[in-house]
């Protein structure tokens, strides 16, 4: 489930929860060491920094009236761009970076969930 299909004010709560999200787990992997800490950090952003890249490029044409099928390639665009930016921004932190890896996957999951569930949780209390 893509935030294009919500509205921007939606989006943009999603995003918030999402930060929200991967600060809360960063804080606590840093209570056990500060290298979980930034592994947590690490996982959080490759999920959610790419949501923020499909949203600007989902959105960049909501004002206008594009040509046919512009929209849809505007959407596939905006997902092929949102996971070759995640997985370059997993690989970073694992290869380059040396990120311990549970921690790391464990924020990234569950940014990635909080973007599923947060807009039905947000459209039952609204």
């Amino acid at each position: 489930m893509s935030l294009a299909f919500y509205s921007m004010r939606l989006a943009k709560a999603v995003l918030m929860i999402q930060l929200g999200t991967l600060i809360v787990l960063s804080l606590l992997f840093i209570l056990k060491s500060t290298h979980y800490g930034a592994s947590a950090l690490a996982g959080g952003i490759a999920a959610w920094l790419p949501n923020i890249l499909f949203t600007f490029l989902a959105w960049r044409l909501q004002g206008q009236s594009p040509a046919k099928g512009r929209v849809a390639w505007s959407f596939a665009f905006g997902e092929a761009m949102k996971v070759v930016s995640t997985i370059i921004m997993l690989i970073v932190a694992l290869g380059v970076c040396g990120a311990a890896f549970w921690p790391l996957a464990i924020s990234w999951l569950s940014v990635c969930v909080v973007q599923v569930i947060a807009p039905v949780v947000i459209n039952k209390k609204g």
